[in-house]
C-alpha cells in the first residue's frame, strides 16, 4: 500500500487535468489512495477535488493556514502503508509511474527516498530566449535528461516526483512549514530538498533517482515571463543560503554563503549588469540580474532568520 499526497491552492487551472491523469494510473502492487489537500483555495478547486470521488480512492481533506509544507504534514495525518509518495498540482504523471515507484521501493530495500524523471510540458510554445537562457532545473523542477538510474544526491529529488518510506514519518519527521510557497512574496523554495537532505544526515538514509517513473510538469504562460522567472532567482537565494548552513552544520562539503561573500557576489554582479546593459547585450543582462536576485534572496535570509534544521518530536510533531 502506498500514499499518494497533493496539496493545493488556487490550482483550478491544472488540478482537473492532474486528477484526470490520476484516474489512468496502473494500480501499484499492495494498492494505493490519494490524499488531497485543499490549502485555502477560493477557485473552485475543493470542487474539482470532490467531482473526482467517484473515480479515484480520494480522500479530500482542508487545511487554511497557508503553506504548502503545512498542507502536507496535515495530510500525513492519512499516511496509510509503507511507501508515502508526493506531487503536485500541475504536474502530470505517466500512466505506470505509481508502479515504477513501487518497483524500485520493492527492489532496493537499502533505499528510502526515491526520485524520478520530470520533463516540462509547455501550455503554449516557449519563446526561444526561454529555451537557451533560463535553467530549466531551479526554474521549472525540469530534471537532467541524462541523469541515470540508481544512486543520486538528497539534492536531486524534488516535489513533483518523490517517494519516502513512511518509517521517517512514523518517527515524527516533517516538512518544514518555514519553507515552501505560502502566500509571500518573499518564500524559500525547497521544502522537500530541505528534508531530504535532513533525513540523510540525521538518519544515514540513501536516495535513489527512478529515471522510469516520470511525471511531465505543467509550464502556463504565466510562469513564461521575466518577471515571474527572475523572482524564481530570490527564491532560490534563500533555498541555496539554507542548504549551505544545513550542510555546514553537519559537518558536510558545502558552498560557503556568508555574509561577505554575498555581498562580494552582489557587487560583482552589479558591475555584470551595468556592463551588460552598456554593451546592449540582452543575455548578459539577463543573467547578471538572476545572479543579483539569487545573492539578494542569500542575504535576505542570511538577516532575516536563524535557520536550524527541524528534528522529530516526542510527540511526532516537529519541534526546533
Amino acid at each position: 500500500m502506498l500514499t499518494l499526497f497533493i496539496a493545493t491552492h488556487n490550482g483550478a487551472t491544472t488540478l482537473s487535468r492532474v486528477l484526470a491523469s490520476f484516474t489512468q494510473l496502473q494500480p501499484p502492487r499492495g494498492g494505493w489512495k490519494v490524499v488531497l489537500v485543499d490549502n485555502g483555495s477560493d477557485d473552485g478547486s475543493a470542487a474539482i477535488a470532490r467531482s473526482f470521488a467517484d473515480r479515484l480512492p480520494l480522500v479530500c481533506m482542508s487545511e487554511p493556514r497557508r503553506g504548502k509544507n503545512v498542507a502536507l504534514n496535515a495530510g500525513l495525518r492519512e499516511l496509510e502503508g509503507d511507501l508515502a509518495v508526493f506531487s503536485d498540482d500541475d504536474s502530470l504523471p505517466e500512466p505506470d509511474w505509481l508502479v515504477r515507484l513501487r518497483a524500485a521501493a520493492d527492489h532496493h530495500p537499502e533505499y528510502a527516498i526515491f526520485g524520478g524523471r520530470i520533463s516540462a510540458l509547455w501550455d503554449m510554445e516557449p519563446d526561444d530566449w526561454i529555451l537557451r537562457w533560463v535553467r530549466m532545473a531551479p526554474v521549472y523542477s525540469v530534471t537532467d535528461p541524462a541523469w541515470e538510474e540508481g544512486p543520486c544526491e538528497p539534492t536531486q529529488v524534488w516535489g513533483p516526483n518523490m517517494a519516502l518510506r513512511a518509517a521517517p514519518f512514523e518517527k515524527g519527521y516533517r516538512f518544514d512549514e518555514s519553507l515552501g510557497p505560502n502566500g509571500s512574496a518573499t518564500y524559500a523554495m525547497g521544502g522537500e530538498t530541505e528534508l531530504t537532505l535532513r533525513l540523510t544526515i540525521a538518519e544515514h538514509l540513501e536516495c535513489w533517482h527512478c529515471r522510469e517513473a516520470q511525471v511531465r510538469h505543467i509550464i502556463t504562460p504565466r510562469q513564461m515571463t521575466r518577471a515571474w522567472i527572475l523572482r524564481r532567482a530570490f527564491h532560490l537565494g534563500r533555498c541555496v543560503h539554507r542548504e549551505s548552513r544545513q550542510k555546514a552544520a553537519a559537518g558536510r562539503p558545502h558552498v560557503p554563503r556568508n555574509v561577505p561573500v554575498i555581498c562580494r557576489e552582489l557587487v560583482r554582479e552589479a558591475v555584470h549588469l551595468a556592463a551588460a546593459r552598456r554593451a546592449a547585450d540582452a543575455r548578459r543582462v539577463f543573467e547578471a540580474r538572476w545572479q543579483l536576485n539569487l545573492w539578494t534572496g542569500c542575504l535576505f535570509e542570511a538577516f532575516g532568520t536563524r535557520y536550524e534544521p527541524l528534528r522529530p518530536g516526542l510527540d511526532g510533531c516537529p519541534r526546533r
